[in-house]
């Protein structure tokens, strides 16, 4: 206002007539309003904090690649991994010892998994809670290793099936109306609003053993963290408003939750899903398209690298995963197969 008062002292000495200095002065007053709230949003948008969302699996913001405004519905994102996670809400919890027996008794190990790649189909519903007292460091590794491996190995079979049939799709001329309405389901599975074969192919693809097994050691601290035990949430993907546990540390306003799942197996596709579809992760999703495209194999160092996203720490969150990766030697199980349907597998893409 000081500002204003200065001009018209101004228009004043300089003998303006009465209509155009208050014209001119009203003017000036009205852009000055006028502004003053778009300065005032300008500075409060700036000191704004960057909230990492990347984790959120019901509280999608998907990258846009089809260039359709259609909105996204999260039921049909994620309506098998809800179908999944209802399956059992009674599960019986084994304890660590009644695994390891399970274990030795169908000769389940991690030696002959790296030496023979095939994978015993133990597929547990529920993280021992002793996971946590075993001390042996390597030991308790390698046991969390052999109850999540299954688990991602199945996943990924599911995908290549899909892919398979996707292929099929594509090489064709006409398609059934089956088809037609499975490649509906899938386009709303994978948020592919645009129905954009080409995107669907990206999106609709594996993601490596050792990258699944080096982040759910991270996020769980190899099956101990309360999340795991508690929620079966391998992953800390977060939810807004779906059943979830808060984090002890989280404040009281704050609205997300680690999303809660009834069996290992939900978690490990919500996982995927979330990988496959969420905005955070196209570079993940074009390196991988990448690869394939040079026939090569899906690099979990090389894809760990547009995980950045994933965690607060970012570039650090990557340093991590590439040494859980090294350090315990996780890429010789992406090749392994699972017992006994993966070996039916074998010409899949």
């Amino acid at each position: 206002m000081k500002k204003n008062i200065k001009f018209i002292k101004y228009f004043d000495q300089k003998n303006f007539g009465s209509i155009p200095k208050i014209f001119l002065s009203s003017l000036i007053t009205l852009i000055f309003f006028y502004c003053l709230p778009l300065i005032i949003n300008y500075k409060n948008n700036k000191n704004l904090e960057f909230q990492n969302n990347s984790k959120a699996i019901l509280a999608y913001t998907l990258n846009n690649e089809g260039k359709s405004k259609e909105p996204l519905n999260e039921k049909d994102l994620l309506v098998d991994i809800f179908s999944l996670n209802d399956l059992e809400v009674d599960s019986v919890r084994l304890n660590a010892s009644t695994i390891k027996q399970l274990f030795e008794d169908t000769n389940y190990t991690l030696k002959e998994v790296r030496e023979k790649k095939l994978v015993k189909p133990v597929a547990l519903t529920l993280l021992p809670n002793e996971i946590k007292m075993i001390e042996d460091t390597k030991k308790r590794k390698d046991f969390f290793i052999q109850i999540v491996l299954p688990l991602v190995l199945k996943e990924n079979n599911n995908i290549k099936i899909d892919r398979k049939r996707l292929f099929s799709i594509i090489n064709k001329n006409n398609n059934s109306s089956l088809e037609k309405k499975w490649l509906e389901s899938k386009y709303k599975q994978y948020g592919v609003t645009s129905k954009d074969l080409s995107i669907l192919k990206i999106r609709m693809d594996e993601v490596p053993v050792s990258l699944a097994i080096a982040q759910a050691a991270k996020e769980t601290g190899w099956g101990t963290s309360r999340f795991a035990q508690e929620g079966n949430a391998l992953f800390g993907q977060w939810t807004w408003s779906g059943e979830g546990l808060k984090p002890k540390e989280a404040d009281k306003n704050e609205g997300h939750k680690v999303m809660k799942f009834n069996v290992l197996q939900a978690s490990v596709r919500a996982y995927q899903r979330n990988l496959n579809t969420h905005s955070s992760y196209v570079e993940f999703r074009k390196a991988r398209a990448k690869l394939r495209d040079q026939k090569k194999p899906l690099d979990s160092i090389v894809l760990s690298k547009y995980l950045n996203e994933y965690a607060e720490t970012g570039e650090q969150y990557v340093d991590v995963l590439q040494k859980i990766i090294k350090q315990n030697n996780l890429k010789d199980f992406d090749d392994a197969k699972l017992l006994p349907s993966s070996i039916d597998l074998d010409s899949l893409i």
